[in-house]
């Protein structure tokens, strides 16, 4: 081993705001803020999701490639449909794809996720 994952970093054009989506989504909480960047997760001690706010910010565009996604979180639900309706509370926008098993929506500033039954 190398060394252990610390944080998985998305670039937005508001760090408050999408950490602030995610905090409510996947029930985590931040565990650090600077100016520009906000980290959240489980413990400070813990691996992250991370905010980076970014001038000029372009979101991605799935499914289209022209400003590819690049990644992707996929996120465990036990009722897909009662999550989806959380989810779209919460201002995340359905892209009326996916199956029978799981969901595919973006996030307030754009980036693709999907809730996934288990």
């Amino acid at each position: 081993m190398i060394g252990k994952w610390q944080a998985l970093v998305i670039d937005c054009a508001d760090a408050d705001a999408l950490a602030s989506f995610y905090e409510q989504l996947l029930g985590m909480i931040r565990v650090q803020q600077d100016d520009g960047w906000i980290s959240i997760g489980d413990a400070p001690d813990r691996p992250a999701i991370a905010f980076q706010e970014v001038k000029e910010y372009e979101p991605p565009q799935w499914p289209g490639q022209e400003h590819p996604q690049q990644m992707h979180l996929v996120v465990k639900v036990r009722d897909l449909d009662i999550a989806e309706e959380l989810a779209l509370q919460l201002g995340a926008v359905s892209m009326d794809a996916g199956t029978d098993t799981f969901r595919v929506y973006v996030d307030p500033q754009g980036h693709p996720f999907c809730l996934a039954r288990w």
